[in-house]
């Protein structure tokens, strides 16, 4: 779910590729977005795999099993524009032609930015309590 719709309601056509920037970080990493969580840093599957681009270590976020059939090139270029497409900002975010275009190395990849729901607190912070340890989970629902 795109930052400007959880957030805000708002839902518009970068929508759409910000779900599929995830689908596809998903694919490279092998790990789902919803329970991914980075016992290091605490960061979510978009953090983690923005933390290791800005460390100039994309391939780390590479799933062991896909490993041999993929060259680095592609697999760099795959992840560059999943995080093109998971930009906090829609404005930011290219539209799926010229994600194409990108994928098929017809179209030159801009640097990215700071993907949504992205935070450096958690890394920050020395022992953060992210989750309950008791596994018990209490919903108040209010009407608005």
């Amino acid at each position: 779910m795109p930052p400007e719709y959880a957030l805000h309601g708002q839902y518009s056509m970068k929508s759409d590729v910000f779900s599929y920037g995830v689908i596809v970080l998903e694919l490279i990493s092998g790990k789902k977005s919803r329970e991914f969580s980075d016992p290091e840093s605490y960061l979510n599957l978009l953090g983690h795999a923005w933390r290791l681009w800005t460390d100039e270590k994309p391939l780390e976020l590479l799933d062991e099993v896909l490993k041999e059939g993929c060259t680095a090139p592609e697999v760099e270029r795959c992840i560059q524009v999943g995080l093109l497409c998971v930009q906090q900002r829609p404005e930011d975010r290219p539209d799926m032609s010229s994600v194409v275009l990108m994928l098929k190395g017809e179209k030159l990849l801009p640097k990215p930015k700071v993907p949504g729901f992205y935070t450096e607190a958690y890394s920050l912070m020395e022992s953060p309590t992210l989750f309950s340890a008791n596994e018990i989970s209490i919903t108040s629902l209010y009407a608005r």
